[in-house]
C-alpha cells in the first residue's frame, strides 16, 4: 500500500544565505529554475542567494527566494520519484503559496512574481508606521490571547498571528505596543517575550490594505489544476479550487497562521510529512506537535537521495 503523504514548506525566516547552492551546483534543472524565474522579476537569484546581500532581509526578496528554493527541491524530488503522490499539501505563511504550487494550481515562475510582490505589498503596508513581531515562549494560546485582547480593549494594535506549537505564539502589531506589553506577557507567565527582527507585521489587521492588490494579482495566476488538496493556514481545511485559494490566501494576510492545529488535524490522515526548501524547520515543529508523525526533508542533494531511499522502502 502507498504511503499517504503530506507535502510542507516553510515560511519567512527560514531563509539562509547558500540556501539551494548544492542543487544549483549539481543540476541543470535547479539552474534552469533559477534563470527562468530570475528573468521573470529582474533578479540575479544567484547573487541574492548566494553572496552576502542586504537584499535577501527585504521581504519582497525573501519570499521568492525561499519559493524558488523550495520549488526546486520539489522538483529535484518529483523527478527522481514519479510515482511518489501527495495526500495533501501544507505551508507555514508564505509556505502556503509554496504548497499551492506544487499541487500544480500556479506555475512556479507566476508564483515567484507573486510572492515578489505580496513582500512588496506587505512591505508598503508597513513603510509609513512602526511594525512589528514578537514571539511568546512559554505561555498557553489563551492567555496570549487574553493579554491581546485586553490590549486592544486600550486601543493598542496587537494580535495573535503565527500559532507555531504549545507554548510558543507570535504576535504581530504596532512595535512601540509590543514592546509596552513585554513585561505584561512576562507577569502572564512567558519565559521569554523577544522583539523579532521584523519590519512588517504579518497576519495581522495592519496589512488591511494590501489584500485586495494581492487577491487581483491571484485572480490571474492561480488556475483550476490541484493535484491534491491544499490545507489553509486560517481555517485548517482543505481546499482545492481556484475560488477558494484566492479567497483564503487573501484571508491569510490578516488571520493568525493556524500551523500548530493544522498539523493536528493531519496527523492522523498521513503517514509522513516531507519538508522542502532550506532548512528543518517544520521538521522541529513536528516533533513537538505531533511525536507520532515522521518528518523528512529535502534540502539539499544528499538529503534528496536518503528521503527517496526512505519512501522506496
Amino acid at each position: 500500500m502507498s504511503k499517504k503523504i503530506a507535502m510542507i514548506f516553510s515560511g519567512q525566516g527560514s531563509q539562509a544565505l547558500g540556501m539551494g547552492k548544492d542543487f544549483y551546483e549539481n543540476s541543470d534543472l535547479a539552474k534552469e529554475m533559477f534563470d527562468k524565474a530570475g528573468e521573470r522579476i529582474g533578479v540575479d537569484f544567484k547573487e541574492l542567494i548566494f553572496e552576502e546581500n542586504e537584499k535577501l532581509a527585504q521581504t519582497a526578496y525573501t519570499q521568492p527566494a525561499i519559493l524558488l528554493v523550495q520549488m526546486v527541491a520539489y522538483r529535484l524530488f518529483k523527478e527522481a520519484n514519479p510515482d511518489v503522490k501527495a495526500t495533501l499539501f501544507l505551508g507555514h505563511s508564505l509556505g502556503e503559496f509554496s504548497a499551492l504550487c506544487a499541487s500544480g494550481a500556479i506555475d512556479y515562475i507566476d508564483a515567484v512574481e507573486l510572492v515578489h510582490k505580496r513582500g512588496a505589498f506587505m512591505q508598503e503596508a508597513c513603510d509609513t508606521i512602526e511594525a512589528g513581531m514578537m514571539a511568546i515562549v512559554g505561555l498557553d494560546d489563551a492567555a496570549v490571547e487574553d493579554v491581546c485582547a485586553k490590549a486592544q480593549a486600550e486601543g493598542k494594535k496587537v494580535w495573535p498571528a503565527n500559532y507555531n506549537q504549545d507554548g510558543q505564539l507570535v504576535v504581530a502589531g504596532m512595535k512601540a505596543d509590543l514592546v509596552s506589553l513585554e513585561q505584561t506577557f512576562k507577569d502572564a507567565g512567558a519565559k521569554r517575550a523577544l522583539l523579532l527582527n521584523m519590519s512588517v507585521a504579518s497576519h495581522c489587521d495592519l496589512l488591511r490594505s494590501a489584500q485586495e492588490p494581492l487577491a487581483e494579482l491571484m485572480s490571474t495566476m492561480i488556475q483550476e489544476e490541484f493535484s491534491a488538496p491544499v490545507i489553509s493556514n486560517v481555517t485548517t481545511k482543505p481546499y482545492s479550487t481556484k475560488a477558494e485559494a484566492v479567497s483564503l490566501l487573501k484571508e491569510q494576510l490578516v488571520k493568525p497562521v493556524k500551523y500548530k492545529q493544522s498539523i493536528e488535524a493531519i496527523a492522523n490522515d498521513v503517514d509522513m510529512a516531507i519538508e522542502f526548501g532550506n532548512g528543518v524547520v517544520l521538521k522541529g515543529l513536528n516533533r513537538r506537535i505531533a511525536k507520532d508523525l515522521t518528518t523528512l526533508n529535502v534540502s539539499d542533494m544528499d538529503s534528496l537521495a536518503k528521503v527517496s531511499e526512505e519512501i522506496s522502502n
